[in-house]
C-alpha cells in the first residue's frame, strides 16, 4: 500500500486540502489576520470540522494577550488531562509557562464531595487561590466555566487575563460559553454546542507555533 507516513508531510498536506476547500467551498471568506487563520485552521485540521470558520469567536486582542502572557510565564489551568496532555508543554516551557490540571487533586476530590459540586468547578476555586497570571483552557467543563465566572463576579478577585471556552455537549455547554462572550472576560469561545478537550488544546498549540522557537 502506497500512503504518506512523515508526520511532518502528512500535517502539510492536511494544511494544503484545508485551504484548497476554503477557497473551493466558501471563496468569499476572509480571516481577519494570519493568528486568527492559523487558530482556526489548527482546529479544523483537528476536528475535521469546516464550521469552525463561523462558530469560532475571538474577543479584541485576545491572541495577543495569550501570547504576551506566555511570554511572562502565565499558567494555564486545563478543566480535563486530556487537554492537559494534547498540549505542547515542552513549548510551553520554552516561554517559562506551565500548565496544570487539577481534576484529580485530593482536594478537589475532597471539596467537591464536601460541597456536592463538580470536580470541575472545585479545580477553578483550588487555581483561583494561586497567585500568578491566569489562563483557563476549558473543553469539556460547563460548569467550570460558570464557577470562573461566579469568582470574577461575587469575590471581586482579580480576573484571569484571558479563558479559553469550548465546553462541549448539550447541558451547559452552549449557555457557559454565551456568558463567557458577554462577561467581558478576553477569550476564545466557540459558540454552540460543540467544542471539545482536543480543540481547547488546539487553540493553544496553534498560538505557540506562532511564536518564535528561541526566546
Amino acid at each position: 500500500m502506497d500512503y504518506i507516513q512523515n508526520p511532518g508531510k502528512i500535517e502539510k498536506n492536511s494544511f494544503c486540502i484545508i485551504s484548497d476547500l476554503i477557497q473551493e467551498t466558501r471563496p468569499e471568506y476572509r480571516f481577519i489576520d494570519r493568528e486568527h487563520e492559523a487558530v482556526i485552521k489548527r482546529v479544523i485540521h483537528t476536528t475535521a470540522d469546516f464550521d469552525w470558520l463561523d462558530i469560532l469567536h475571538f474577543s479584541p486582542e485576545v491572541l495577543s494577550t495569550i501570547r504576551e502572557g506566555i511570554l511572562r510565564g502565565a499558567t494555564l489551568y486545563t478543566d480535563t488531562t486530556m487537554a492537559l496532555s494534547g498540549i505542547n508543554k515542552t513549548r510551553l516551557a520554552q516561554y517559562g509557562s506551565q500548565c496544570r490540571c487539577y481534576i484529580s487533586d485530593p482536594r478537589v476530590v475532597q471539596i467537591a464531595k464536601q460541597q456536592q459540586i463538580t470536580r470541575s468547578m472545585a479545580a477553578v476555586d483550588i487555581a483561583m487561590q494561586e497567585s500568578g497570571e491566569k489562563i483557563f483552557v476549558f473543553g469539556n467543563a460547563p460548569t467550570a466555566l460558570f464557577r470562573l465566572m461566579e469568582h470574577d463576579v461575587m469575590e471581586n478577585q482579580s480576573s484571569p487575563i484571558a479563558v479559553i471556552g469550548v465546553p462541549v455537549g448539550f447541558v451547559g455547554a452552549e449557555e457557559s460559553k454565551d456568558a463567557l462572550i458577554s462577561s467581558g472576560l478576553r477569550c476564545i469561545a466557540a459558540k454552540g454546542r460543540k467544542g471539545g478537550s482536543n480543540v481547547a488544546a488546539a487553540i493553544i498549540n496553534a498560538i505557540l507555533y506562532q511564536m518564535p522557537e528561541n526566546v
